[in-house]
């Protein structure tokens, strides 16, 4: 196994939820983490719950609906480190509703950050990573591999980020870059609470897939040996209620 120990990771969606996890599974793994959220006060309350590991945490509050917070945090990154090693799209947005009546506002909103937030931030940060024979890790969702009613913007969405990851890998695996595309079901996150909530639905966090979990799958491809490449994760809860 690969060791991570030294290398930089950018996180986005590291206030909460499977990116948090990610990115504090990623330090515990001896690497140098960059947390990209919109919440300031999340982001410094992870920072202040966390000191012990003050010197492998840099906190970054961005809007990635923004193109320029997405530039300045590229160029905010190249300052301080030059180039990356890791970089983690986890942030995401939901919006419910049937085709006959979804606002097509929210359409174009959870494109942008869904997709094109990370488009933009790859774009970036693109050169660094194949200097470094980075990685590229993209948080999906089970709806990218099979779509349900009431779901279709968001599906939508998700297809489309597994077609960038899958084109990325394409062009940049000569370069001796890695993609890899989680594709996690149900997760316990504020996210998924809120889904429920639209749902209609009890919440029951303790039947749904951790953060926890989706994080060890993430850093085991992490450091698989250069001689392997996984390219599309699926996971799902064990309980199926």
């Amino acid at each position: 196994m690969l060791t991570l120990k030294g290398q930089i990771a950018v996180v986005t969606g590291a206030s909460s939820g499977i990116g948090k996890a990610i990115a504090l599974s990623l330090i515990n793994a001896g690497a140098k983490v960059c947390f990209v959220g919109r919440h300031l006060n999340k982001l410094e309350a992870i920072a202040s719950h966390n000191k012990q590991f003050s010197k492998q945490m840099s906190i970054y509050k961005a809007d990635l609906g923004i193109d320029d917070d997405i530039r300045s945090l590229a160029a905010s990154f190249q300052k301080e480190f030059g180039t990356i090693d890791i970089l983690i799209h986890s942030a995401g947005i939901f919006s419910l509703g049937n085709v006959e009546e979804a606002a097509i506002e929210d359409f174009d909103h959870q494109y942008r950050i869904n997709v094109r937030a990370a488009y933009l931030l790859t774009q970036a940060l693109l050169p660094g990573l194949k200097q470094r024979c980075g990685q590229v890790v993209f948080i999906n969702s089970s709806v990218a591999l099979t779509a349900k009613a009431g779901i279709s913007q968001y599906a939508a969405t998700k297809h489309a980020l597994k077609a960038f990851a899958d084109s990325l890998r394409e062009e940049v695996n000569t370069d001796g870059v890695r993609v890899i595309s989680v594709y996690p079901g149900r997760t316990a996150t504020p996210m998924q609470e809120t889904v429920f909530k639209m749902e209609k639905r009890a919440y029951s966090p303790e039947k749904l897939m951790q953060p926890e979990d989706v994080a060890l799958i993430v850093i085991n491809a992490l450091k698989l040996p250069r001689t392997a490449e996984v390219t599309d994760i699926s996971v799902r809860p064990l309980n199926k209620t």
